[in-house]
């Protein structure tokens, strides 16, 4: 029989009500010839909640046991899920990630997949017919038989690896929205559905602001090539919208040259002015940076006229530029800047489209288009198929609208 993965976030499990909810949407895939294996995250607020008792029992305390206790959400919502669809004459069975297995690294909290053997789950598939329902965001490591979490969103990435282990021929993740689109629906009321949209299209709308779906959990898509619908816990059971399809480039006919606009509120700006412009200044910025796990994304150098100094521009995640912000000026001495400048009311916005690979030209429209709308851009960053820009935060939501008007979006 064809296997199919369900994910369902926490909004979809926030209550029994919505869990029955889900059943159904199960119910009616069983119904239709598939094996079903469904990963659930913790009803919404759960592991807040959890990570709040943590932080009250001790604000220093072993990861290990904090995933020991975040854990704990998941595996409630999967035991829940199955009593549920037993009691409508469903068969099936809950599963704790160490059972699967699926095997982790060690990095309590922030854990990525190493291997999953769905043989167990695969044996139950043919022995009795069962849904097996999977508890997200967790594994084991396997060298210490300890329970580790894989950060905040990992049961997308739970649904996605367990779905490319079965073979299965579909993911589909069940989220409070009906799939992904050209922009945020909040900002422009215009935004439209996309029918698909390509893996690495994808990959830079989650790794750019869009929350539809766990940047790794994409890049274990695209890496396997599990086809996987964004769709809606909320449609009625019995007749489902068709979602948004994530798939290969080659399986989309028509591409526009941009597909959406993203943006991310989680930025900070940091200047050091009049740096020495000598070799391995940058080193000396960027590998303490590093080393301290903090994530540096657009990076600007300007050269003084004399060519003797220069001033470095770059971003870090916004919870992480205190913290950068102390480390550069501890080494202030090494470096040998003059100035440290910084702001966090800043938003990186975002223009993704693999059409951009035949096109030339398509940045160019959007700086003249903010410029005449009075946007000030403070950086800029390119790839193949996207480009991002640094502007005030106070300008987010013009610039977003500006540009879903200037690429045809809003009649996409």
């Amino acid at each position: 029989m064809p296997r199919l993965v369900m994910k369902f976030g926490g909004t979809s499990v926030a209550d029994l009500d919505r869990i029955r909810n889900v059943a159904r949407h199960v119910e009616r895939e069983v119904k239709a010839g598939y094996d079903v294996a469904v990963v659930v995250s913790a009803m919404a607020g759960k592991t807040n909640e959890l990570v709040a008792w943590c932080r009250e029992a001790s604000m220093i305390h072993d990861a290990r046991e904090y995933d020991a206790v975040v854990a704990s959400g998941e595996q409630v919502t999967a035991g829940l899920l199955a009593i549920v669809l037993q009691s409508i004459g469903i068969p099936a069975r809950s599963w704790q990630g160490w059972q699967i297995p699926i095997e982790t690294s060690g990095a309590h909290g922030s854990a990525r997949i190493l291997g999953i053997d769905g043989s167990k789950i695969s044996a139950h598939f043919e022995e009795r017919r069962e849904v097996a329902v999977v508890a997200g965001f967790q594994g084991v490591h396997a060298p210490t038989g300890r329970i580790a979490t894989l950060g905040r969103g990992g049961s997308d990435t739970s649904a996605v690896a367990l779905a490319a282990a079965l073979e299965a021929e579909r993911c589909d993740i069940y989220t409070d929205v009906d799939g992904v689109y050209t922009t945020d629906p909040r900002i422009v009321s215009k935004a439209k559905r996309l029918d698909k949209v390509s893996y690495e299209e994808m990959l830079e709308m989650a790794s750019l602001g869009a929350k539809v779906l766990q940047v790794r959990s994409v890049e274990l898509a695209m890496l396997y090539g599990v086809k996987t619908y964004v769709r809606s816990s909320f449609d009625d059971p019995t007749d489902p919208k068709p979602g948004t399809l994530i798939c290969d480039e080659e399986d989309i006919v028509e591409q526009q040259t941009v597909t959406g606009i993203a943006y991310s509120k989680d930025e900070a700006q940091i200047t050091l002015r009049r740096v020495a412009d000598t070799p391995g200044v940058a080193a000396s910025i960027f590998v303490p940076l590093a080393d301290a796990a903090i994530n540096v994304d657009m990076i600007i150098q300007v050269v003084s006229r004399d060519h003797a100094t220069t001033d470095i521009t770059f971003t870090v995640p916004a919870g992480d530029y205190a913290r950068a912000r102390t480390l550069l000026e501890e080494l202030q001495p090494k470096i040998g800047y003059e100035s440290l400048e910084g702001a966090t009311d800043v938003v990186k916005v975002s223009a993704i489209g693999v059409g951009m690979r035949s096109h030339a030209g398509v940045a160019a429209k959007a700086f003249k288009a903010l410029a005449d709308k009075g946007v000030n851009i403070r950086a800029i960053t390119t790839s193949e198929i996207k480009f991002s820009m640094l502007i005030d935060a106070a300008y987010t939501e013009l610039a977003v609208r500006t540009l879903h008007s200037l690429y045809g979006l809003d009649a996409a």
